[in-house]
């Protein structure tokens, strides 16, 4: 009997969509929402890239982008499967979608690492 790898897209989808739900409305209120309203003044650029300077920081934020492409990645391709009924394409929705996350995550790597 083959092993399947859908637990872990699974697991990846489940952390992804934890980290955004958790973490993204608090990200936006600092960055955007209190700016906006004038509780905050916004930050200059040089400011945000201070944040940055870490190397914790660098990596915690590169985590919550890899999760949350996953997350969307396994999504999509659900989506497409059972909303679109496209589930002929199997293997070539698989790899768009998990490959477009894999890309898009090496390249948050090598910008956020590569920032200054």
């Amino acid at each position: 009997m083959k092993r399947s790898n859908e637990p872990f897209f699974w697991a990846l989808f489940s952390a992804g969509g934890t980290m955004a739900a958790f973490l993204f409305p608090a990200i936006a209120v600092v960055l955007w929402v209190a700016p906006g309203l004038g509780w905050t003044e916004p930050m200059s650029r040089d400011q945000l890239l201070s944040l940055l300077q870490p190397t914790w920081v660098r990596f915690g934020l590169w985590l919550f982008i890899t999760l949350s492409l996953f997350h969307w990645g396994h999504r999509f391709r659900f989506t497409l499967y059972d909303g679109l009924q496209l589930k002929h394409l199997f293997g070539l929705i698989a790899t768009v979608c998990y490959g477009g996350a894999t890309a898009l995550t090496l390249l948050a790597a090598y910008t956020l690492w590569n920032i200054y």
